[in-house]
């Protein structure tokens, strides 16, 4: 059997409704402080526009982007949401921080120092909060800049929205490093009296209460993903993608599939190639081999494995055992969504969701399904 159709179009299915709700169950659990939303990124892939209007509409009112361009973009379509920019201050770039009302998360003396030179200027304590490493070692004041950053605000007038730190190892809550964390970032606030300070990210929002202070900021449990390691996942599913069936093939014992003859059939199959690869976002390290599992698919409920390499635009499943219910080509798979945990996806591939998430590419529709259960083409 060698039936073959032209790929058609794949589908991006987004729930709106379910993001609404991850952000008001997060909102609960961190009752007393703040809760934002992370959208950088696109919204992890799932749209910033859409996401943010959802997440506007649930009673989010502060919002995290990445870059100027995204928090840019963020503030055409919500002009009345609180932005902060969690790269900080590009050179140059404070005066339009300012005339758009996003706040650059200042994390260097040059960022301070443009950003003081610009509120003296204009005669106004410019809002904008102050990052601080305190373990990563990525973005972020030194421990050992606070006394010159206070001096200079204390000189200045000037006071910040919000103080930030970020976790390292929140995903793990027994992890040592936490509360190394937590007591060097309660000292820096003893420096910076009645200024509120921001720790939580997703993993930190559900791994205690101590990490909360006034503010938290989750990310990828608002889509779904799993943010804490050894725990069910106790998010509402967001995102299913589903492709479309290329070709149904039989092969026999002893031929081998894909790039590398990485897989040998050990008996006849009956194989379905899949308009899915990595150009779209599916990672190269979902394929298998004889000696190494890869990833799996859902057919009609029914979960399959990925037989060899994920080429750049296709992959080859094994649908023996599906028996008489043979798929016809041009037959949506689920590449992840109610049968396919998208944390199952990051599993086989040793990586995480936010990657799956933030890597996938464009050759689908995007279908967003709204909190009333409409659905609309994004």
């Amino acid at each position: 059997m060698n039936a073959f159709i032209g790929q058609s179009s794949g589908r991006l299915l987004v729930d709106l409704g379910a993001i609404a709700r991850n952000w008001s169950g997060l909102d609960r659990i961190s009752a007393n402080c703040l809760t934002g939303a992370v959208v950088k990124a696109n919204g992890y892939g799932c749209g910033m526009l859409p996401v943010s209007l959802a997440l506007s509409r649930a009673g989010a009112q502060f919002f995290f982007v990445a870059t100027l361009d995204e928090g840019l973009a963020l503030r055409a379509a919500l002009p009345d949401i609180h932005i902060f920019v969690l790269n900080g201050l590009y050179p140059g770039t404070a005066k339009l921080h300012a005339e758009q009302r996003l706040m650059p998360m200042l994390g260097s003396l040059s960022m301070l120092d443009e950003w003081l030179a610009l509120s003296v200027k204009m005669g106004d304590a410019l809002p904008a909060g102050l990052h601080f490493d305190t373990g990563m070692n990525r973005t972020g004041f030194r421990l050992q800049d606070a006394t010159i950053v206070r001096n200079k605000m204390n000189n200045s007038g000037y006071r910040p929205q919000v103080i930030i730190s970020h976790l390292c190892c929140a995903d793990v809550p027994g992890h040592e490093k936490n509360g190394t964390q937590r007591a060097l970032f309660q000292s820096l606030l003893a420096q910076f009296p009645d200024i509120p300070a921001s720790l939580a990210n997703s993993a930190g929002t559900l791994g205690g209460r101590e990490n909360h202070f006034q503010m938290v900021r989750p990310g990828i449990a608002l889509y779904g993903g799993r943010a804490i390691q050894g725990r069910p996942n106790p998010m509402s599913h967001v995102v299913t993608l589903e492709m479309p069936i290329l070709q149904i093939r039989d092969a026999r014992a002893g031929e081998t599939v894909g790039y590398g003859a990485t897989v040998t059939l050990n008996r006849d199959s009956r194989l379905a190639v899949v308009g899915m690869g990595y150009a779209d976002g599916y990672l190269r390290s979902l394929s298998s081999s004889n000696g190494r599992p890869g990833g799996h698919v859902a057919i009609g409920g029914r979960i399959v494995p990925i037989l060899g390499r994920v080429s750049m635009d296709s992959i080859v499943v094994d649908i023996t055992e599906l028996g008489a219910a043979v798929p016809e080509p041009g037959e949506l798979v689920e590449i992840f969504g109610p049968h396919i945990p998208i944390d199952d996806v990051a599993d086989w591939a040793g990586t995480i969701s936010y990657e799956i998430l933030t890597s996938l590419g464009g050759r689908y529709r995007t279908i967003y399904r709204d909190e009333s259960g409409q659905t609309y083409e994004g």
